[in-house]
């Protein structure tokens, strides 16, 4: 019944905030939000029996994940989501970075290659996506990404807006001076225990 499941939310809502959330904040990536998006059509997101969700399924998660958020944010959790968008060309152009990058290949994992292919269906289930869980409690915020650092400085910004927070008073350092002692002599160290310097030719970083 309708009271049951009020009392399993809460239970949950309790369990997520004492065993996810042990220090007093905390930044994840995407979370149940990714299931919500895309899992009606796509099979790297099955359901527990190995499928893709029905319509029921679907359409019990919008339900239960605003209701879900209301509780965290009623338990004292101060819960804030961001979308970092960026244009369809601008994600083209990070993918085939990374694609030509062989330091970078580990970053595309399959899905984000499906995410690409199927960049208006994304898009699609990102707006259905806002539609239905932004809620007074707990709104959305997008914040413009194709500039990585500018995004990322507005996002923090923005972040200090939201959280209670104050300055933390602090003294600053003093750097002691060294003991010096006339009779320390530093030990060489053997030349077999250094790492070779294949890198002796790379030019230095500049001096801070």
């Amino acid at each position: 019944n309708k009271y049951q499941s009020q009392q399993d939310l809460e239970t949950v809502a309790a369990k997520y905030r004492d065993q996810h959330i042990p220090v007093d904040n905390i930044v994840q990536d995407w979370f149940w939000w990714t299931n919500m998006g895309v899992m009606e059509w796509n099979d790297h997101y099955p359901n527990p029996q190995g499928s893709r969700c029905t319509d029921e399924e679907y359409e019990d998660f919008f339900r239960s994940v605003p209701e879900f958020e209301k509780l965290l944010v009623r338990s004292g959790i101060v819960l804030v989501k961001y979308w970092f968008s960026i244009s369809d060309e601008e994600q083209n152009l990070r993918f085939r970075m990374r694609i030509d990058d062989p330091l970078k290949q580990w970053k595309l994992s399959p899905m984000d290659l499906e995410s690409r292919r199927r960049w208006e269906a994304y898009t699609k289930a990102k707006e259905v996506m806002f539609e239905r869980t932004h809620i007074p409690e707990a709104p959305w915020y997008v914040i413009e990404a194709v500039e990585k650092k500018r995004a990322r400085l507005n996002c923090i910004a923005h972040l200090l807006t939201r959280i209670p927070y104050q300055e933390v008073p602090h003294e600053k350092p003093v750097l002691p001076a060294r003991v010096h002692n006339p009779d320390y002599r530093r030990e060489e160290i053997p030349a077999d225990m250094y790492v070779p310097d294949i890198y002796a030719g790379v030019a230095p970083p500049p001096e801070r």
